[in-house]
């Protein structure tokens, strides 16, 4: 597919206006808008983690809304079942009378799911999601259904210290392509919060995508060329998150468990094109794959004690690997 100037001013056009639509609802917090809709038009899963009541729900049903998707909400609970998330075979009657098994499909046939509180339920409901947000399928018995495109998690979670909550095992994480953290607002923002919500009367917000226009989108960055300099680049940041490469810098070697699979090698090279696009350029920039690198290698790089007990963080790491 060849790509014209047209089409990557279209598409800098209908992600502003994507970003405008969402920040009518949501005040502040234009980093994290910028980062989702970019995890979006990767076609990716997205994990947001902040204290409850920073509005990462209320964001989740505004991007549902302008991009015109359906939308299903799954609110996770230590008792939620693995059937309560894809659904489950139950016994039907024909016209005849005879009996039949029907499959009952769950909230997660949808095209944006909401799984809220995500590290509130047990790992068994867990990883009932694992198959759909990475095969896009869901397997019952031994019926495999294909989910409808676009299809995308956006989950939320409570910082890990907080009470009742399960951290979320690696393959699940590693399964997001973005990692996001929502930060209590400023003064300011926190005013204009107060304001709107208090208030009467909700803004009002138009539909100004749709799934079509978004897989034509994702189908657009897939095109954008990364020169071999980049792209070795973004393959070495990549290496430098393992602990056993020898080219790792030192504070990786000390303080990291495991780095980042592949899948954070595919997420980097995703999100820079789409963050270049953003951008109106045609060119993947070492700006950009920096810039992609915290959101997608923060929950990848796991790791070991002696980071805990020093305070050092999956961000520190980052930062070090890319000033090297």
């Amino acid at each position: 597919m060849e790509i014209s100037e047209k089409d990557i001013l279209s598409f800098r056009e209908q992600t502003d206006k994507i970003k405008n639509e969402i920040e009518k609802a949501i005040i502040g917090q234009k980093d994290i808008i910028e980062q989702v809709l970019i995890a979006i038009l990767c076609e990716g899963n997205v994990l947001l983690e902040g204290v409850p009541g920073l509005g990462k729900t209320q964001l989740v049903k505004t991007i549902g809304k302008v991009l015109d998707l359906e939308f299903s909400r799954i609110q996770f609970t230590p008792d939620l079942m693995p059937a309560d998330v894809v659904g489950t075979n139950i016994i039907t009657q024909d016209e005849k009378g005879a009996s039949k098994f029907t499959f009952q499909k769950g909230p997660i046939f949808s095209n944006i799911v909401l799984a809220d509180e995500i590290n509130r339920a047990t790992p068994k409901t867990q990883s009932a999601m694992l198959e759909a947000m990475q095969e896009k399928t869901v397997t019952v018995g031994n019926t495999t259904y294909t989910m409808s495109k676009p299809f995308f998690v956006l989950a939320t979670q409570n910082p890990i210290e907080m009470e009742g909550t399960y951290p979320l095992p690696e393959a699940q994480m590693d399964r997001f392509i973005f990692k996001l953290y929502v930060e209590f607002p400023k003064l300011e923002e926190l005013s204009q919060i107060v304001n709107i919500t208090t208030s009467v009367g909700e803004s009002e917000l138009n539909k100004v995508s749709s799934g079509e226009e978004l897989i034509k989108m994702a189908n657009i960055a897939k095109e954008v060329p990364i020169a071999k300099p980049v792209m070795e680049y973004a393959m070495k940041l990549i290496l430098a998150t393992h602990p056993e490469e020898a080219t790792s810098p030192d504070i990786t070697k000390k303080y990291v468990r495991y780095g980042s699979s592949p899948r954070g090698a595919q997420a980097i090279i995703k999100a820079a094109r789409v963050k270049a696009l953003m951008e109106g350029r045609y060119n993947v920039s070492f700006d950009d794959i920096n810039y992609a690198a915290y959101p997608v290698l923060r929950h990848r790089v796991l790791l070991n004690f002696e980071a805990v007990s020093d305070n050092i963080s999956s961000e520190d790491i980052i930062k070090q690997i890319i000033d090297n």
